[in-house]
């Protein structure tokens, strides 16, 4: 029964082998192989708990098998649990000391717990069991880019592409890498080759879909950019209703729809204009976005119901997610919806705020430095703010215009005392966006700030890193979402000197010409 049981489980058949796994265990509840590959049957159908729970059984009946420590780091690490998962992982190396496997899989658990150059040695010690290894290349050409070692990490996808043509995965990460060298053309066919290799895989739709959208390809781009709900490493998730979702074609005269926040603040702030597009159509829109964003998001135009996520919704017709609008608007770059301001502040805030602050004597400057720390991208888009100070002219007055400050920014700007920091009294985005009324210009680096300062139409500077996000499109100095925003992009070097450098001349500038008037 075993042995027919693992020939199905090989051939792909899951039901019919687990089938026979259950089978063998209510003869022989300890039978450890059936134990074991039950576990690893239910790891590879997304179990994860019920797979560890057998594995860590069938550990129990073969404490010194390497393999099963194998398959437990794998659980575990499927459940995010990164540190379990590398002792798991060290565990079958020390008692398989050649097992190449266990050495690749431990560089994965340290390369998501941030320990990159450890990550590193393991996948080398993989390949240097397993000379040809193409799964350890790819690996470690992930590695490398995340220790900012571009060429090294293209030339170990590549390796890997030769060791198995046939490996999706290796095209996609050479996708990835060739991106970062903004080989456009070149990553897109190294996503098509993975996906002629893996019709399905939803990684390399996303990404090649995120590139389209980042040339203005949007026709392309938006069906792509579904993939992201298929992506298994995405917190990102498509709600199911008994109601239809609205895919654009049906009539909303008359009709409710739900729209929902799906990611972060800044893309709600983005796309939330697409109510007030829904409501020009005859709809009713129910918009549900997090709460620090719901006082603020009652000031779109047209029939347009803001509720908190969470809270109980309101009969409704239709629904979509909120960056599946365009998509389903059909929305191209000649028709972006962008008029120069959809979101207003409250007026009695903006005269608290008037008030607050006293008369201005300099010009007003909102800053905004750093994002979120557990963005993937923060590393890159991000700046310190003892960084920033440097180039700020002294004949200005700065605000922070951010609600939480990182430990050592707190300590350089209370030992400046350059920038003023509000943040006590920003309770949610209507209080900062009545602050930035008060402002004659915000500077923010790729945060929800931006986005705030853009749909307000504030006269807006962002700040963007070499590889910079899809919504800013692609070699551009102005934004075809936001009409008062300018866009200062860092050059090949991935430097933010030179960026810093146009802005304090720009700032000076802008000084200038109103001492003149």
């Amino acid at each position: 029964m075993f042995q027919r049981a693992l020939a199905l489980h090989r051939q792909g058949d899951i039901a019919q082998s687990q089938t026979i796994y259950q089978e063998i265990l209510t003869i022989e509840p300890e039978h450890f192989d059936s134990v074991h590959l039950l576990g690893v049957l239910y790891h590879q159908t997304g179990q994860f708990i019920a797979a560890l729970s057998l594995i860590s059984e069938a550990i129990r009946l073969k404490p010194e098998y390497a393999e099963a420590y194998f398959s437990r780091g794998n659980a575990l690490h499927a459940l995010k649990r990164y540190e379990e998962s590398l002792k798991s992982y060290e565990e079958a190396i020390r008692l398989k000391p050649d097992y190449a496997e266990a050495y690749s899989n431990r560089g994965v658990a340290l390369r998501d717990l941030k320990r990159y150059e450890e990550s590193l040695k393991s996948y080398e010690e993989a390949i240097r069991l397993k000379p040809d290894y193409a799964e350890a290349y790819s690996n470690r050409g992930n590695a490398l880019r995340d220790l900012k070692r571009y060429e090294e990490s293209l030339k170990s996808y590549e390796e890997a592409i030769r060791l198995n043509p046939d490996y999706a995965e290796g095209y996609y990460n050479r996708g990835n890498a060739l991106s970062e060298f903004k080989r456009y053309e070149e990553s897109l066919r190294s996503y098509d080759e993975a996906l002629r290799l893996k019709p399905d895989y939803a990684d390399a739709h996303l990404n090649k879909g995120l590139l389209q959208l980042l040339f203005g390809d949007f026709a392309e781009g938006w069906a792509e950019y579904e993939w992201r709900f298929n992506v298994e490493s995405s917190s990102i998730q498509k709600r199911s209703y008994a109601q239809p979702s609205w895919s654009g074609r049906e009539s909303l005269d008359g009709r409710k729809i739900l729209i929902y926040a799906e990611q972060g603040l800044g893309d709600t702030i983005q796309f939330c204009r697409y109510g007030s597009v829904l409501s020009a159509l005859g709809a009713t829109v129910c918009l549900e976005v997090p709460d620090p964003l719901v006082s603020l998001m009652r000031s779109l135009q047209g029939s347009i119901e803001v509720v908190s996520s969470g809270n109980r919704l309101p009969e409704f017709d239709y629904h979509c997610p909120l960056l599946s609008l365009p998509g389903a608007c059909r929305t191209t770059l000649e028709t972006i919806p962008n008029a120069r301001s959809y979101l207003f502040a409250d007026a009695e805030k903006v005269r608290h705020w008037n008030e607050r602050l006293g008369n201005k004597r300099k010009p007003r400057i909102g800053l905004a430095w750093s994002g979120n720390p557990a963005q993937a991208n923060d590393h890159n888009r991000s700046i310190s703010l003892k960084e920033l100070l440097e180039y700020l002219p002294d004949h200005a007055e700065y605000l922070s215009l951010q609600k939480e400050i990182r430990e050592g920014d707190r300590e350089v700007m209370q030992a400046q005392g350059k920038v003023l920091h509000m943040a006590d009294d920003l309770h949610d985005f209507s209080d900062t966006a009545a602050l930035m009324e008060c402002m004659d210009l915000v500077i923010s680096v790729d945060t929800s700030v931006a986005h705030l300062g853009g749909a307000l139409g504030k006269p807006t500077w962002v700040l963007l890193s070499c590889m910079s996000d899809w919504h800013w499109l692609l070699d551009r100095d102005d934004s075809p979402w936001y009409p008062s925003v300018k866009l200062y992009r860092q050059d090949k070097e991935r430097d933010w000197r030179c960026v810093l450098e146009r802005v304090k001349a720009d700032i000076t500038g802008m000084m200038f010409r109103k001492e003149r008037v």
